[in-house]
């Protein structure tokens, strides 16, 4: 199998791990029969761990992007070109989307449904607040992406600061948002699931939060000029 075609590979299978897991946690932290309490930790943790899991199969392979979001800091960061951008949303779409169906086939369309992140009404989270909320949180996100994954320092710790940072994300925004920041994670729960609602916030919310993430990570990232 030629090389590019294993990375398209690797990013499909790394953002179908990523959502399948963590669409399980979902469902471990909402079933009446499971832990009472703890919903939020379970889910965090469970998409956390989900990501930990898909860098260390295939985050050698492809870079481990598994996120729209992250495939644009990394070519605003000029580390892909265009071509391999395309290639990689199509591939993580398309893992999204056999996760959510995976997902229907082994709970139900109604369970993928209650998974669609959308912003919560009952605390008066409006669509631009939601959208403000995943700008943010991708910013944050891209902007360790970038540093750790270009760090001497802490690069042997990379794939565990990135799952933990989305880990405390989800911590953050679960109640708020239902926690994207990821436009693959959003298109594959309300495909498979047909919730679409405020959809656009979290297709366009991450991608902006991915051009603030690079301005944040090139605002604190020496360059030759500044060692000279």
């Amino acid at each position: 199998m030629p090389m590019y075609t294993r990375k398209l590979v690797a990013e499909l299978l790394g953002t179908y791990v990523l959502l399948l897991f963590g669409g399980f946690a979902i469902f471990a932290a909402t079933n009446p029969a499971g832990p009472q309490g703890t919903s939020v930790l379970v889910i965090a943790f469970g998409f956390g761990l989900a990501l930990l899991v898909g860098l260390y199969a295939f985050g050698e392979v492809s870079g481990g992007h598994f996120n729209p979001a992250v495939s644009l800091g990394a070519l605003i960061d000029k580390r892909i070109d265009v071509s391999t951008f395309v290639s990689y949303v199509i591939a993580q779409f398309a893992g999204a989307a056999l996760a959510g169906w995976s997902l229907v086939y082994a709970i139900s369309s109604d369970f993928v449904a209650t998974t669609a992140t959308v912003p919560n009404a009952a605390l008066a989270v409006a669509d631009w607040d939601a959208f403000l909320l995943e700008v943010v949180a991708t910013a944050f996100f891209v902007a360790v992406i970038l540093k750790v994954t270009m760090s001497d320092m802490f690069g042997k710790t990379a794939f565990l600061g990135i799952s933990l940072t989305l880990v405390a994300i989800h911590i953050a925004l679960v109640p708020l948002t239902g926690s994207s920041v990821n436009p693959a994670r959003s298109f594959g729960s309300a495909l498979a699931g047909g919730e679409w609602t405020s959809f656009w916030v979290y297709l366009i919310g991450p991608l902006v939060g991915a051009f603030i993430g690079w301005a944040f990570y090139k605002l604190v990232t020496l360059d030759e000029s500044d060692m000279a």
